[in-house]
């Protein structure tokens, strides 16, 4: 409660209609989260991806960007609101199965993984008499639906992995393994296609795009840092990031659909998170750092934003 109380008080003025309104949309009141403890998740997210003196309207930006239905959902299961689990398992259970058995590809193994995910998921187990739940570490950007399929994955490679470490020394000798190179962890399968589009669409990007998109979404770089290395407001950037956001995705629906599939499939395909993915990934978006590599830029920048 005193975090709730306390991101009321930090709360910029002029927000105060944008998180009601969010709060409305949320449907959190349905899995008795209040809207002082939806506002304290919106600081908590708030936090995490912008920088202490970010403006109101980098904030309001971030905010309207977060999928408030899924967040509060996911923040009500973490607090163990058990009719939000009910809609949680109503809405992921079969879908979570099927993406185990696309990842794991037998079908005892993939249900094994799934009910291990689902475990971690609700929280049985305790840290410093605290329950631990993966679905606190949810922040909104991107759906749940494709979150949940990037923490299932990563799971199968910690599986994978602890699996490995459990086969002793004494057994790779015995069968002549001691000078083999260690097996790569497994990558969840991704259909090329997706892997393809995006590719192509990157690869078309200019020379800042690229940087900008790597700086935030790759170094994780605040809209704050990526505007002084520009030198440009942060608005500037916050605007940037979201036209190109809405641009690739078209551009890679449009890809999708020249490779074959369907208007439907493309979107569900596109839920996919990036680290899945087989595509470099970084070294498409990889720049130059140096803030010499974009004069014009900055200064057309200036120019455009009245700061001489």
């Amino acid at each position: 409660m005193n975090d709730a109380i306390q991101s009321v008080a930090e709360l910029p003025a002029g927000l105060e209609s944008c998180v009601a309104e969010l709060y409305a949309k949320s449907a959190g009141e349905k899995y008795s989260v209040t809207a002082s403890e939806f506002s304290a998740i919106l600081l908590e997210v708030r936090k995490k991806y912008l920088a202490p003196d970010a403006s109101t309207d980098a904030i309001r930006e971030l905010y309207l960007s977060l999928r408030v239905e899924d967040l509060a959902l996911a923040r009500a299961c973490a607090a163990g609101n058990e009719r939000a689990w009910e809609v949680f398992m109503a809405r992921f259970r079969e879908k979570l199965y099927d993406v185990a058995g696309y990842i794991a590809k037998e079908s005892s193994a993939a249900r094994e993984l799934a009910d291990s995910l689902y475990a971690d998921l609700y929280g049985t187990t305790t840290r410093d008499g605290q329950r631990v739940c993966k679905l606190s570490s949810y922040t909104g950007r991107g759906s749940l639906e494709g979150w949940l399929r990037t923490v299932m994955a990563q799971e199968y490679v910690n599986r994978y992995r602890r699996q490995r470490r459990l086969v002793s020394l004494d057994e790779e000798n015995e069968e002549g393994k001691q000078f083999a190179a260690p097996d790569p962890a497994p990558v969840a399968a991704v259909d090329p296609r997706i892997e393809s589009a995006t590719d192509e669409v990157l690869s078309a990007l200019s020379a800042d795009d690229r940087f900008v998109l790597a700086a935030y979404y790759l170094d994780e770089r605040t809209l704050a840092e990526i505007a002084r290395i520009l030198g440009v407001h942060e608005s500037t950037i916050s605007r940037k990031l979201d036209k190109m956001a809405r641009s690739l995705r078209k551009q890679i629906l449009s890809a999708l659909g020249r490779r074959g599939m369907s208007r439907r499939q493309a979107q569900e395909a596109l839920e996919v998170d990036v680290r899945d993915l087989r595509v470099n990934i970084r070294s498409r978006l990889a720049q130059e750092r140096d803030t010499t590599a974009f004069p014009d830029r900055k200064a057309e920048a200036r120019a455009g934003d009245g700061s001489g």
